[in-house]
């Protein structure tokens, strides 16, 4: 008997999958274990194996949601008569008998107004989501005609975009987040001319053709995750996940940190950031986010973590708040680094300040342990040798 392809469940929350590329064409001979097709996530693009040899058809379509555990395509075994899909039949067109009199130039009536257009220049409003009273006809008597619509400026038409896996998932679990956790804010601006000093020193020690994305270079990020990790560690009772049973208390600091890519985010996951050193934080962030971009990403790279950043300084963005990722109790919104002049001893005083903004799960985090993290987090970026110890 043929055996089925199915639509795997790579994740625990996965009920519907899109097939976005396939790897073989109907009529053709697979080996167990042959990368049949890439499955989207919301996260990253998973390679579906063969599960036995023979010769594959009936391949789904690529692009639609499907269901989970639905066949996707069928593998028959030498000697197995292959069963092609029927397509369906397309109904009988009727026909109607005109006579000269009845046959008269089309017309399409909008807010009560005659609007005469062909049949060209309707069926191309409709591909390019022209609404024919917002369009002036140059033909005999007004008469809208094809070349009226390849003319028209459609910027202000609106173009209805379809979700993709990852953008329903984002919109799912961040209307969740806000919808059921008591989110509450606290903000503080920090002090980065040391941390400045300290990685203009260290990256002056690296090789002369290492540019910013090598291994060599430090960036603010880095120090931003390791003084996090390291505060999470300090302030304990926030390094927690809220469940109806009870408050989870963590060991390690698994620190998310929010990725853009085309279409959406991810948030690949720095496991034990607290253990790591600047340059392992460093050189694993590189690699995760250039595999996030890639679509890349195992499901283990981005599950889990006790707290996740999202820093949106390099864009200009002097403060903002972010939203939650369930399951986790905080996010810390990152800042531009900002030059600014700073009373000090009554006397006016060149600093270089990042304001950042804590958002915490009051199920779980009260006031003041909020605050205690975002104190012990600001004293690391201040005091950057304390994560060199």
């Amino acid at each position: 008997m043929p055996v089925e392809v199915i639509l795997p469940k790579v994740d625990m929350d996965m009920t519907t999958g899109i097939i976005s590329k396939w790897h073989v064409k109907n009529g053709d001979a697979v080996q167990k274990g042959t990368v049949l097709f890439e499955m989207e996530t919301d996260k990253s693009a998973i390679e579906i194996e063969a599960p036995a040899a023979g010769t594959i058809n009936n391949l789904a379509d690529t692009g639609k949601t499907i269901e989970i555990g639905k066949a996707v395509a069928m593998i028959y075994a030498n000697g197995e008569t292959v069963q092609q899909l029927k397509p369906t039949a397309p109904a009988p067109i009727e026909k109607i008998e005109t006579t000269p009199e009845l046959v008269k130039p089309i017309t399409v009536v909008a807010n009560g107004t005659g609007l005469r257009a062909t049949p060209l220049a309707r069926r191309l409003a409709r591909q390019k989501n022209i609404t024919l009273n917002s369009v002036s006809g140059s033909g005999p008597r007004g008469r809208i005609v094809a070349a009226d619509i390849e003319n028209h400026n459609a910027s202000a038409a609106p173009n209805l975009i379809p979700l993709d896996a990852m953008r329903r998932t984002i919109a799912q679990r961040l209307t969740l987040s806000k919808q059921t956790i008591p989110h509450f804010y606290v903000s503080s601006s920090c002090d980065l001319t040391q941390l400045l000093a300290i990685r203009e020193r260290i990256n002056a020690k690296a090789p002369k053709d290492a540019d910013k994305n090598s291994q060599w270079k430090l960036s603010i990020n880095d120090f931003i995750i390791k003084a996090m990790a390291l505060a999470l560690q300090h302030v304990p009772t926030a390094n927690v996940t809220y469940s109806d049973a009870g408050i989870l208390q963590h060991t390690c600091s698994d620190v998310g940190v929010a990725v853009s890519v085309e279409g959406g985010l991810f948030t690949p996951v720095l496991c034990n950031a607290e253990s790591k050193s600047l340059s392992q934080i460093s050189t694993e962030m590189k690699d995760l986010a250039t595999r996030a971009r890639a679509r890349k990403l195992q499901p283990a790279e981005y599950k889990g973590g006790t707290t996740t950043i999202s820093n949106l300084g390099m864009y200009g963005i002097e403060q903002f708040t972010a939203i939650i990722n369930p399951p986790q109790a905080t996010i810390l919104a990152v800042g531009a680094a900002i030059e600014q002049f700073v009373p000090v001893n009554k006397l006016p005083v060149a600093k270089t300040l990042m304001k950042c903004t804590l958002s915490c799960d009051h199920r779980a985090v009260d006031g003041v342990v909020g605050s205690a993290l975002l104190q012990a987090f600001r004293r690391y970026i201040e005091e950057p040798v304390l994560m060199l110890a």
